[in-house]
């Protein structure tokens, strides 16, 4: 996927060193915008090995609302784990495990008094508002809460996501920009364009539009001093095609916002993924 390739060569070539708060050290710059046409394939990093079931279960654990990295660790996923131990969370006064007013709950119950979900369901109106006013500039999506973002361990990186809807020679397609406040470019970028991607081919299949493009705008993205070496080797291997995504449900119908929540990994088939090997490297916490 070519557009990975330049977002960590615009670190190289245009970045410089930063201190942060994990103590690592960045080369970090500032303000990037790519496209990705979802009509040419499903962007997953072929030039390392991405596991889709962890991109599509996290997405499935946002949308359903849980805050709980319990309920995502039982399927096998332990990409929260590092903020979701007895240290990370008592400091909030919260039980391992409860990772308290993060993306899940911003998205379906904004403002609320947690873990009372007496907020706004964001992804409620979301799907109202692509049905009943599809023309609308609002379709948008918060995960920023000045409120509550420092009453968790990790607040959201991807802050804010907006969708669009355009005719086009007679087809309805959905376009989704993202804008994400900070980019962990090596571990966390990689899940993110893959994530997005595929929740706008969810909310278009739940909605009966056809997948557009999606849009990926960056704050401060950067490379930890510690992924470096892993950075070159991405680097050095040739991107191979991108697969297709196929959605499965003649059957069961999946529409609106009961279709939209009921999607299951078993839903999905990735057709065609075809990468180079895993490289490992360490998360700054």
């Amino acid at each position: 996927m070519k557009q990975y390739h330049q977002i960590l060569r615009s670190i190289l070539d245009n970045g410089t060193e930063h201190q942060d708060r994990t103590g690592v050290g960045t080369i970090s710059h500032f303000g990037y915008q790519t496209r990705f046409d979802l009509s040419e394939g499903f962007p997953i990093v072929t030039t390392k090995r991405v596991p889709f079931r962890w991109i599509a279960e996290e997405l499935f654990w946002f949308l359903s609302g849980d805050t709980n990295e319990a309920n995502l660790r039982e399927k096998g996923i332990d990409i929260w784990k590092e903020w979701a131990d007895v240290e990370h969370t008592r400091r909030f006064g919260r039980e391992a495990g409860d990772m308290g007013p993060i993306y899940g709950y911003l998205w379906r119950s904004f403002g609320g008094h947690y873990p009372k979900r007496d907020g706004v369901d964001q992804i409620a109106r979301l799907i109202n508002e692509i049905e009943t006013n599809p023309n609308s500039r609002r379709l948008i999506v918060s995960g920023w809460d000045p409120r509550e973002c420092d009453n968790v361990d990790l607040p959201p990186c991807h802050t804010l996501f907006q969708f669009k809807i355009e005719d086009r020679a007679g087809e309805r397609f959905l376009h989704c920009q993202l804008y994400q406040r900070s980019a962990d470019a090596f571990l966390g970028v990689p899940f993110n364009i893959s994530s997005y991607a595929l929740l706008t081919h969810l909310v278009a299949q739940a909605c009966d539009l056809q997948a557009g493009e999606f849009i990926y705008t960056l704050g401060d993205y950067h490379i930890y001093q510690n992924h470096l070496d892993q950075v070159h080797e991405v680097l050095s291997r040739e991107p191979r095609p991108l697969p297709k995504l196929e959605i499965r449900d003649d059957e069961r119908g999946l529409r609106g916002l009961e279709g939209l929540l009921s999607f299951q990994y078993q839903d999905l088939n990735l057709i065609g993924y075809e990468s180079h090997a895993k490289i490992a490297a360490p998360v700054a916490v």
